[in-house]
């Protein structure tokens, strides 16, 4: 299976739905990486607005951007995973559709993993607002996670994550909320580990009115996460939930 991938291409997921707004301005962040050895892969999930137009426009400008138009509405997990099916690189990365990139983000993480030779990497980010403008919240990276430590707190952000391929043979997200911190959770019960560089290389939006922003509905995704997929009893679902709740009332609370 690695051969067919391509050594040194780090292919970007960026799935797509009504981001006129912002999209623009993601794929600038993409394009404009200090590392060039990229392809994009657009999935727009059926956008009603003028995205599809947007991603088209890009995909003839630049040679590495890559759009794939469906055909019916089936969600963000579902556009990921087609984004993975149809990546030609060793490396896959995500970034949603009002996410940003810093220049150097991919350029440092390439050369992180590659000299630790490690095959699940994050970083740092920062939030910000429906403006772009900074927030106070900058999430740092954690040295070192296992499962076990990724059961306390969904430590690491999508839009920060970039995956050996070559190491890491299956990737794949859930149709269930929180799909990103579950496909973390069963590429960490395979017995790898993910190590975070922890340097502010990404922004992370954040809008009311968004899904991640409800945060009692986040809870009950995370409680469902942990009852439900990973079939912990009550007791051991409640001591890891009463980690995550801790730590996210802090976070969003600095945010503010």
């Amino acid at each position: 299976m690695c051969k067919d991938f391509i050594d040194g291409l780090v292919s970007v997921i960026v799935p797509v739905y009504n981001a006129e707004r912002y999209i623009r301005e993601t794929l600038d962040s993409i394009i404009g990486q200090t590392y060039k050895n990229i392809e994009v892969i657009c999935v727009d999930d059926m956008s009603n607005d003028s995205s599809r137009e947007i991603i088209k426009e890009y995909e003839s400008k630049y040679s590495n951007i890559k759009s794939i138009l469906l055909s019916e509405n089936a969600g963000v997990a579902n556009a990921r995973n087609i984004g993975i099916e149809n990546a030609r690189g060793r490396y896959i990365a995500f970034l949603d559709s009002d996410d940003l990139w810093l220049p150097e983000k991919i350029d440092k993480q390439i050369d992180f993993m590659e000299k630790n030779g490690y095959c699940f990497t994050f970083t740092g980010y920062r939030f910000i607002d429906s403006e772009s403008q900074k927030l106070n919240t900058i999430v740092h990276a954690k040295p070192e996670l296992t499962y076990e430590k990724m059961l306390r707190h969904n430590a690491i952000s999508c839009l920060t994550v970039v995956i050996d391929r070559y190491i890491v043979k299956e990737i794949r997200m859930k149709k269930i909320h929180h799909e990103d911190y579950v496909a973390w959770l069963d590429i960490l019960k395979q017995g790898h580990k993910a190590h975070g560089l922890d340097e502010l290389l990404a922004l992370y939006r954040t809008r009311r009115g968004s899904l991640s922003g409800n945060k009692f509905r986040a809870a009950c995704w995370t409680w469902n996460i942990l009852r439900n997929e990973e079939k912990l009893g009550f007791f051991k679902a409640l001591y890891y939930f009463s980690n995550y709740a801790v730590i996210n009332v802090y976070k969003h609370f600095l945010s503010k």
